[in-house]
């Protein structure tokens, strides 16, 4: 069935819809790219991600082993996609489902599963792979003290990569004509690099596999150590994909290069292709793009063709990546950068733009309109220009010392004056400029003087942010 030609008839089940996802080409955040890049958008599966594609082939082979009974039970420790898939098919076939879940999961996912009929347990995250409180250990204790139950063990299930080999790669192959010539993506079970790298391999050799893998997991140091090495994991924001401890379903002989990204980089690279491609994605993708995207860079050549695998759907992830509180808190977006433009427009009140004075006018003047207007200094301009500035602190001082004062100049007086910046500049690169001997700075904007921010013009704005 071509992609023209599907949902042109009706379907049995929802099952029938899973597959044969679109394939997307890439134009902006590819722009001064020359090598084009396609994305594999698996969040027009029925559960929103490629975990549905191995739900049903996990479940149909427990079958015919004749583990899984009907009205049985099936357990899995999932970051979320896969017990999604797996519930979908259970639903269908009448199966309980039972599902462990590390808390760094998002509780979209959480509460998508239980409105499935699953039943959710999270565990702690940070444990070793080998605790009894890890998400897939404690599946497979679940698993083996409930009667009538059945690991799905994603992690060691041939069902898992075969599927991709069966659907996934003959997918991409028809629908890139066999012009592919990389394929990105990453693993979490392995199944989807294992199962459509040695498809695509199988079809042509030269195919490169390219995996990602977030900074933390162990997979790509084991990868570029060939085994030789046992890297130590570390806690890291991207879900669903990654590891610290290989799993059965990865084949590593498969893939030809890993590279290792951020979290920050992964999530704003799924930010952008939400904003950019209009492709509402998780932060796997982003990974898996940010990857992609430099292999094409390198590559540069407009006869390749590099293929992302756009794993799920940003909904997964309201609360998390595409929350900038969440973001900013977990050091993975900066502050908007607020300008001096923006903070004079937010100052209230009545007074004018600009109060200053010229140089021939009194101290007695001076004092009379910081006093008038509610004011602690002034520039003192000389038209466009400003030449010096006056505090009423300093000239009260002064003409208590000496009432004469009052009478000299302002231009007799005068101290240094203020910093001119213009109002484009954000807040931030201006604090510096306003001490204690140099108290104000004068903003100007289309030629002219928009305002004057003093000192705690500029406390006020740090303390509310």
């Amino acid at each position: 069935m071509t992609q023209h030609e599907r949902h042109r008839a009706p379907y049995e089940n929802v099952l029938d819809t899973i597959g044969w996802t679109p394939l997307i080409r890439l134009t902006r955040v590819t722009r001064g790219i020359r090598t084009p890049v396609y994305g594999k958008a698996e969040f027009f599966n029925p559960g929103g991600s490629v975990k549905d594609r191995i739900g049903l082939p996990i479940i149909e082979a427990a079958e015919r082993s004749g583990a899984l009974q009907p009205g049985g039970t099936i357990v899995e420790g999932t970051s979320g996609n896969t017990g999604v898939g797996l519930a979908i098919a259970a639903a269908l076939k009448g199966y309980r489902c039972i599902f462990t879940m590390p808390d760094k999961m998002s509780q979209e996912k959480v509460r998508l599963l239980k409105a499935f009929g699953a039943e959710v347990i999270i565990t702690p995250t940070a444990v070793p792979p080998d605790h009894p409180d890890n998400y897939v250990v404690m599946a497979k204790r679940i698993a083996k003290e409930t009667p009538n139950a059945v690991l799905a063990n994603q992690f060691y299930n041939e069902a898992n990569p075969d599927a991709h080999f069966a659907t996934t790669g003959p997918e991409l192959w028809e629908q890139t004509n066999g012009r592919i010539t990389h394929f990105v993506g990453a693993a979490g079970t392995g199944g989807t690099l294992t199962g459509t790298g040695r498809y695509l391999k199988s079809r042509n050799p030269k195919v490169q596999i390219i995996g990602g893998d977030p900074q933390g997991s162990i997979l790509a140091e084991t990868w570029r150590s060939q085994g030789q090495t046992s890297p130590e994991g570390a806690p890291y924001k991207v879900e669903g994909i990654g590891q610290d401890k290989v799993p059965g379903t990865l084949d590593m002989s498969v893939i030809d290069e890993y590279q290792t990204v951020s979290d920050r980089d992964s999530f704003a690279m799924a930010r952008r292709l939400t904003r950019e491609e209009g492709l509402f994605v998780g932060g796997s993708a982003g990974l898996i793009t940010h990857v992609a995207l430099n292999v094409a860079r390198r590559v540069n050549d407009p006869e390749a063709l590099v293929v992302t695998f756009l794993c799920d759907t940003g909904e997964r992830y309201l609360s998390k990546l595409y929350n900038d509180e969440w973001m900013r808190e977990n050091q993975m977006l900066d502050s908007e950068k607020a300008t001096l433009g923006q903070l004079l427009g937010a100052k209230s009140g009545s007074t004018p733009i600009v109060v200053s004075v010229t140089a021939g006018a009194t101290v007695r003047q001076a004092l009379g309109l910081m006093s008038q207007h509610d004011v602690s200094q002034l520039p003192v301009l000389d038209g466009a220009s400003c030449i010096g500035s006056v505090s009423e602190s300093v000239l009260a001082s002064r003409g208590l010392e000496d009432s004469k004062v009052l009478d000299r100049t302002v231009g007799d007086v005068m101290d240094a004056p203020f910093p001119v910046v213009e109002a484009g500049l954000p807040v931030d690169q201006v604090v510096k400029l306003v001490t204690k001997s140099n108290p104000a700075v004068l903003v100007r904007q289309n030629g002219g003087f928009a305002g004057i921010l003093t000192r705690s013009d500029l406390l006020h704005f740090l303390m509310a942010r």
